[in-house]
């Protein structure tokens, strides 16, 4: 039940990403994965949401924007099947 309700909630990350940025964003990444990359390649909006999103989730995880954007590049998240 857990995976399910995980799996929605990235579902709906995913989507208000390419709603925020108006469909340029990748249908594919999170809010946190593109915060992370923002910030890394010096965008004022990266550098403004990371900080914001990793507090956001500090008491469950630290360092949530870096561990979004690498499993976005390592595809962790992804069934067997699909890696």
């Amino acid at each position: 039940m857990w995976r399910r309700i995980f799996n929605l909630l990235i579902a709906l990350d995913q989507l208000a990403y390419v709603v925020i940025t108006l469909g340029h964003g990748s249908p594919d990444e999170t809010i946190s994965s593109a915060a992370w990359r923002l910030e890394q390649d010096g965008r004022i909006i990266g550098k403004l949401a990371r900080p914001f999103i990793d507090a956001l989730f500090w008491v469950a995880e630290r360092d949530h924007c870096l561990k979004a954007y690498e499993s976005e590049r390592t595809r962790s998240h992804l069934p067997d099947q699909l890696k």
